[in-house]
């Protein structure tokens, strides 16, 4: 009995030694390793997102034939869609939906499964497929290109994490080293295609590491700083969003304090939707005809509202501008929030991020025009880059990132970050209601049962 005691307590004795002889023989690679690791994936980041980023404007030339002297040119998207024809639209956004629908089914068909950016950072070991990503990413470019209203910065992302897990495992870094600079690259990816150095360090830390420790947050600011500069040589440094003066006044405050929790609550059920229609979307063949069905209707609705094409930049900058009435932003935004969700069941791909900044832009300036009609007025612009912030942080939980995105997109000033900061910590808090365990609905059950259990007792005491 005594030996059979014994015998597990030396089995973990055995256990132990052998995990400590491991670590002795597979040391963590130097600290030189790792920094010219953080350098390669800065540099190849950077040089993705400036290609992917002139291969979109060189499409959306040649499609809408606007500004084709120059890739990086003063005419801006909604400029040359505005000014081309309305049956070219039509065409356009036909040929999007063909290459949409024909593209995906051969990824899903013929590629490897594909590997998110998320999965590879949490999942240790699952590395992203070189060719079905890098296919995944193109067609993302190409569409938005062409006029699809998703994001176009999920590709630099994938392309960033794809080619900072190569360089990771090329170099032998260990898993937790690998995690942190496929977080990094994603980064760096956003960093370079958007100018936003510090958003896309945020970006790796608060989204996919959920750490800001030492040794992820040094790694997360060189490799975004150094993409950024590297995308420079090819698109330039400057902001992408330009702002006319705008003014913080007492009303704006106020209204940030009430309508926080609002655009939290738009936000949080936008990402709710988005997540449940990509869960449907079309597969197979069905997808090919699913896309051209939709693209199809996006591009008639654009003879209408040429807005609709595109991520949502350029009604996104006419909404900072104070250009978009209340009879034209409140059925844009019905027309956005159709199409972003039609493109994403018919099977196409795209990010969320600008997307959902437009939308929130627009519900704001629809908010700033009714209280424009009884108060104090406020500038409508000044209040659709809160509302972009407020609801953008509450769709892709990254209050931080979102803020520091506002800052770096429109370089607006820093009197900004009071409501700003009121509206993004009300809206921050409805994805953390609906997420606690116990929500405010089950908190009335409890207080009611509450109150039947002290009645009762009440009714035995007296009874007694």
């Amino acid at each position: 009995m005594e030996r059979q005691l014994k015998t597990p307590q030396r089995i973990g004795e055995v256990a132990k030694a052998g995990a400590t002889l491991i670590r002795t023989e597979t040391p963590r690679p130097s600290a030189v390793t790792r920094a010219v690791v953080t350098i390669l994936v800065g540099i190849s980041a950077g040089l993705c997102g400036m290609a992917l980023a002139l291969l979109l404007h060189a499409i959306q030339h040649i499609a809408y034939g606007y500004s084709l002297d120059a890739v990086i040119g003063p005419q801006s998207f909604l400029q040359g869609v505005s000014g081309a024809k309305p049956e070219r639209r039509v065409a356009v956004m036909m040929v999007c939906g063909l290459v949409a629908g024909c593209g995906w089914w051969s990824v899903y068909r013929f590629g490897a499964p594909l590997v998110s950016i998320k999965k590879s950072v949490d999942a240790s070991g699952s590395r992203m497929p070189l060719g079905a990503t890098t296919s995944h990413a193109l067609l993302q470019i190409i569409t938005v290109a062409l006029g699809s209203p998703l994001g176009r910065e999920v590709a630099p992302r994938e392309m960033g994490a794809l080619l900072a897990g190569w360089l990771s495992h090329k170099a032998g870094l260990s898993a937790a080293d690998v995690k942190i600079m496929v977080a990094c690259g994603a980064g760096a990816g956003l960093a370079a295609v958007y100018n936003v150095p510090l958003a896309g360090a945020l970006f790796a830390l608060e989204a996919l590491l959920g750490s800001f420790a030492p040794a992820a947050v040094v790694p997360a600011l060189c490799t975004s700083a150094i993409a950024t500069v590297v995308a420079w040589v090819g698109l330039g440094d400057v902001p992408q969003y330009s702002i006319p003066k705008l003014e913080v006044t007492p009303s704006l405050v106020v209204l940030s304090v009430f309508c926080g929790p609002l655009f939290g609550l738009a936000g949080y059920w936008y990402s709710q939707l988005a997540t449940i229609v990509r869960k449907k979307a079309l597969r197979g063949w069905r997808m090919i005809v699913g896309c051209l069905v939709v693209f199809c209707g996006i591009g008639v609705l654009s003879i209408h509202f040429p807005q609709l094409l595109g991520n949502g930049k350029g009604p996104l900058q006419e909404g900072f501008d104070s250009n978009l009435p209340l009879d034209l932003a409140l059925p844009l935004l019905a027309v956005k929030l159709v199409a972003t969700t039609g493109s994403l069941w018919a099977g196409g791909e795209g990010g969320l991020l600008t997307p959902g900044m437009t939308i929130g832009a627009l519900l704001a300036i629809c908010l700033a025009n009714i209280w424009n009609l009884a108060l104090p007025t406020i500038t409508p612009g000044a209040f659709a880059i809160i509302g972009a912030t407020a609801f953008l942080s509450s769709s892709m939980r990254m209050p931080i990132t979102a803020i520091a995105l506002i800052f770096e997109f429109t370089g607006v000033g820093q009197d900004f970050f009071i409501p700003i900061s009121i509206a993004v910590a009300g809206a921050s808090l409805v994805p953390i209601i609906q997420a606690s365990p116990r929500p405010w609905h089950s908190l009335a059950f409890d207080f009611r049962a509450m109150k039947e259990t002290n009645g009762t007792k009440k009714l035995g005491a007296n009874n007694a």
